[in-house]
């Protein structure tokens, strides 16, 4: 019993410490909607706003049209958001993005390589890397208002 209670908190912290501020961010080759070869390295000099959703995820839904906002508004000042869509039925992703149309790229991590690499343990889950690609800010979970945040730190980060 104690090893198994020590394999879970051993876990847990693991996880815990994949989705935090201050490291560097693990790169990714993902497929795009349009079926292209997305890779994070090729964003480097730019803030990337990464953001781990699925259809079935109310508060996913609710945040993508704020995330859109942001990407509109910030684009040509060298952000930009990757949507990372973690489920496996592409089919639900895309009805999804039928109702709430975006124009960032969405790429799509079918067998949860990338979600399992950034640890993430809440959906949505959101990661702001820096220029240099440094994570410097995650969050986990959205409720109404946590686009403000989002705005302060990319501001923030634009300007470094």
């Amino acid at each position: 019993m104690r090893l198994l209670v020590t394999l879970a908190l051993s876990l847990s912290c693991s996880l815990a410490l994949a989705l935090t501020e201050d490291g560097p961010a693990a790169n990714f080759t993902l497929k795009s909607a349009d079926g292209s070869n997305m890779r994070l390295s090729e964003h480097r000099g730019e803030v990337v706003l990464i953001n781990f959703w699925a259809s079935w995820c109310g508060p996913c839904r609710q945040e993508m049209p704020e995330l859109e906002r942001l990407q509109q508004q910030y684009h040509d000042l060298g952000f930009t958001v990757f949507g990372i869509n973690v489920e496996q039925d592409r089919e639900a992703a895309d009805r999804t993005l039928k109702d709430i149309p975006v124009t960032f790229p969405v790429l799509f991590d079918v067998e949860n390589t990338v979600s399992e690499t950034y640890g993430v343990d809440a959906m949505p889950a959101t990661v702001l890397v820096d220029r240099n690609g440094v994570i410097r800010f995650a969050h986990r979970g959205y409720k109404p208002g946590y686009e403000q945040l989002y705005e302060e730190q990319i501001r923030a980060l634009l300007r470094e």
